[in-house]
């Protein structure tokens, strides 16, 4: 029997809004980590120094002669600069092969040629890494807060430091922001883990010590623009009421300008076909 050529046909059927498929590869993610035991052995080291604090803070509330344990803006400040150590393994080890795995075994043809676009994809993997970010600084930053007024039986303490909420969770945010992005892009850029990891590591640690160095020799409080840590310390300490080294406004948009890139080289390397000159 004669077969006719059907051509194109406009699709007659119901048309439904695009679900949140960002959310499905997300929970892929998390859940993929959280079957490691040493990954939730790291997470619960991270937690250590919560410990600590939640003690000191009991301490300096019940206690009148351990009044230096009492808690102001610096207890808070202090806890999440302390807390990026662990922010720095986490992403190592969560955040190096999110892209770099899946180019490795072209999984990104396979995913983007299902119902999901560039950006449901990207937004998926910033979600993995950012999940476990909030949880190890955000998270227990609050808890801190809201044991004080445990120990204390009221919000005097919460009260008298406006500031202290908004600056835990911009400085948490900006900080999660900024690893999620940073190890995203790098990761997007090699089909090697390996390389996403020693290329963070050098991003982080040795344009810490460049800086410091740079710093050390010239005088010039300038060269902290060259560490994106750094950079966003000067922020941290604007907001928790800590004279900053350089005028936060430049700071905050050399932050925002490296977010920024890399969200453009996310949008450059994610694509379903590798184009190789």
């Amino acid at each position: 029997m004669p077969i006719h050529e059907q051509g194109y046909r406009r699709y007659a059927g119901e048309r439904r809004v695009r679900d949140r498929s960002w959310s499905v590869i997300a929970r892929a993610g998390i859940l993929e980590r959280l079957r490691e035991r040493r990954f939730l052995a790291l997470m619960l080291v991270a937690w250590l120094l919560f410990g600590v604090r939640a003690v000191q803070l009991y301490l300096g509330t019940t206690i009148v002669r351990a009044s230096f344990f009492a808690p102001s803006d610096e207890t808070f400040h202090s806890f999440l600069n302390q807390q990026r150590i662990f922010v720095f393994f986490i992403t190592i080890y969560a955040g190096a092969g999110l892209i770099a795995s899946d180019r490795q075994a072209n999984a990104l043809q396979l995913y983007l040629s299902k119902p999901i676009t560039r950006r449901d994809y990207i937004a998926g993997k910033l979600a993995t890494l950012a999940a476990f970010l909030i949880t190890v600084t955000w998270v227990p930053a609050m808890l801190l807060l809201a044991l004080q007024v445990l120990f204390s039986g009221s919000l005097e303490f919460v009260s008298s430091h406006p500031r202290l909420v908004p600056a835990i969770t911009v400085t948490s945010l900006l900080q999660v922001a900024l690893a999620s992005m940073t190890m995203l892009a790098l990761s997007s850029l090699s089909r090697s883990r390996r390389f996403a990891a020693m290329a963070y590591a050098l991003v982080t640690i040795f344009a810490g010590a460049v800086e410091r160095v740079l710093q050390t020799a010239t005088g010039a409080a300038g060269w902290v623009l060259l560490s994106p840590q750094n950079t966003l310390l000067v922020v941290s300490d604007a907001l928790f009421g800590v004279e900053p080294e350089i005028p936060v406004t430049i700071a905050l948009i050399a932050v925002v300008s490296l977010m920024a890139i890399c969200v453009a080289v996310l949008e450059r390397r994610v694509r379903a076909v590798d184009v190789v000159a």
